[in-house]
């Protein structure tokens, strides 16, 4: 995988440690634009160049949730309810997920890979579901409710899948 040519969302003025979240908060002075969910199926379709979400958030028109249409990336930060140490507990539960044909599929092109904590962390295993991942989550979704849950664990994330008839095979 060649991160080296993978334009960075960072700037000059940030420290190099800085990881990068991909389901990351919209109103983070820093977040930017990840990508735009237009696809059929709700996936993420990443932009070619990263838009500051201060300047795209305006264009989101009153009454739709702006996660529900976009993707954005900000800092990792030590507060996170997903955060143990230094691990994402959410790409964890994400990488609990059954493997679907798009994990076989080259990476899609990602502008943030290079910071990003949940490659870092996971590599390929993280970045294969990523375009799935959905920061908008909706009572009626049990599956994503779960996921979002900081309390739940990937292994009971696990037995959910695998006792539920709701699990991501009945999709």
């Amino acid at each position: 995988m060649d991160t080296e040519n993978t334009p960075d969302v960072a700037t000059a003025a940030e420290p190099a440690p800085t990881t990068w979240c991909p389901s990351g908060q919209a109103l983070a002075p820093e977040a930017v634009v990840l990508g735009v969910r237009s696809r059929s199926d709700g996936t993420l379709a990443y932009l070619a160049t990263p838009a500051p979400a201060k300047e795209v958030l305006p264009m989101i028109p009153d009454g739709i949730e702006p996660s529900r249409v976009l993707r954005f990336a900000s800092h990792c930060v030590s507060s996170c309810a997903h955060r143990l140490n230094n691990d994402c507990t959410l790409v964890d539960k994400i990488r609990t997920l059954p493997a679907s044909a798009s994990d076989e599929q080259p990476l899609p092109r990602c502008h943030l890979r290079a910071r990003c904590q949940w490659w870092q962390q996971s590599g390929r295993a993280a970045c294969g579901r990523c375009p799935a991942v959905s920061t908008s989550v909706h009572a009626s979704d049990a599956l994503n409710s779960l996921i979002a849950d900081p309390t739940v664990t990937p292994d009971q994330l696990q037995e959910w899948i695998e006792s539920s008839p709701d699990g991501p095979a009945a999709r």
